[in-house]
């Protein structure tokens, strides 16, 4: 890992769906580098195995229940790590997201599309609101968003996921500027194929989806998809004060990171691709 000294020692670091998937893994990573962790997830269960699994790494976390489609749930979350840590978090990364159903759109219940669209999308609206201001008062902190897909081709029958993901990636865009004096930083994280519950649904629906899609989930599920070496890699270097000048990005994790500490990045560079 690029970060193997005492950088993330003591530091806070909230991950919001660090209950399964991703989310998990990250938290598993950054405790092995000595961080505080504050784990929040809708499922009790969840929280509690990913916390032994925390344990057996050598860490501790918080376990805080809540669901990001309430914003005074999140609200409530960020003034637990508060009494609990004695601050505000240092780095956040939003992790929380469903597949959404899995169907056209014509065919998929609008309530189920639109439940999707809240967790994956107003989901990091709500974490952004309940910890921004705590970071701007503080003038530092860094949110990281896990953007999975977002700057691919849309896949079929994926309509409520790519447009919540890609919606994500052009909201952190927006509203980074708005807090870059603040000396926060805010980016969008692809970490590449990983094998996770998403992973599962999509075999599932092999029936209703691209041939190439469901091909691509059985080699995660065979092989585990990215080295979760390589993601926690990008991560650490996104939570770092090496990225300090990076902000309102979108960052994969086969880009190149050690050539983006020491690079002036063009306007337009590494934000949500474009078709010309």
């Amino acid at each position: 890992m690029p970060h193997t000294g005492r950088e993330f020692h003591n530091k806070i670091i909230m991950v919001i769906g660090g209950g399964r998937g991703i989310g998990k893994r990250f938290a598993i990573g950054f405790a092995a580098l000595g961080a505080r962790l504050a784990l929040v997830a809708r499922s009790k269960a969840e929280l509690d195995l990913a916390h032994i699994e925390i344990e057996q790494h050598g860490g501790n976390a918080l376990r805080i229940r809540g669901d990001v489609v309430d914003p005074e749930q999140m609200a409530v979350a960020v003034d637990r790590v508060r009494v609990a840590y004695g601050g505000v978090p240092d780095v956040v990364i939003c992790a929380a997201g469903v597949a959404g159903p899995l169907h056209s759109f014509l065919h998929s219940p609008l309530k189920q599309w639109k439940d999707a669209l809240q967790i994956n999308l107003m989901g990091v609206v709500h974490a952004c609101r309940a910890v921004l201001p705590g970071m701007i008062e503080r003038r530092r902190g860094k949110v990281i968003v896990i953007a999975c897909a977002s700057a691919v081709s849309p896949k079929l029958h994926f309509s409520s996921y790519a447009t919540a993901k890609t919606a994500v990636v052009r909201f952190i865009e927006a509203i980074a500027p708005e807090v870059q004096d603040d000396n926060v930083q805010i980016n969008s994280l692809d970490p590449g194929p990983a094998y996770t519950s998403l992973t599962d649904e999509i075999i599932r629906a092999a029936n209703r989806l691209d041939h190439n899609v469901v091909a691509d989930a059985i080699e995660t599920r065979r092989t585990g998809g990215t080295s979760p070496d390589e993601q926690m890699k990008v991560a650490a270097f996104l939570a770092s004060d090496a990225s300090n000048h990076i902000t309102g990005r979108l960052i994969h994790v086969e880009d190149d990171w050690r050539k983006l500490r020491n690079t002036t990045l063009k306007p337009d560079s590494f934000t949500l691709r474009r078709v010309k």
